[in-house]
């Protein structure tokens, strides 16, 4: 018995991965960002996002 190559996924999780760490799990996408959210707490500030009380 052959076993195939599974189809390329085109949606959901796992289509989407952070650029800076490779993970698959809350990736910002808005602003072409492709970061997770623990990398863009870490870049935020140089990529010119502040925070605002």
């Amino acid at each position: 018995m052959k076993i195939r190559n599974p189809k390329p996924r085109k949606y959901g999780k796992s289509t989407h991965y952070c650029t800076r760490c490779g993970q698959y799990g809350a990736v910002i996408r808005s602003y072409k960002l492709r970061l997770c959210r623990q990398c863009f707490r870490e870049v935020a500030e140089k990529l010119g996002f502040r925070k605002y009380d």
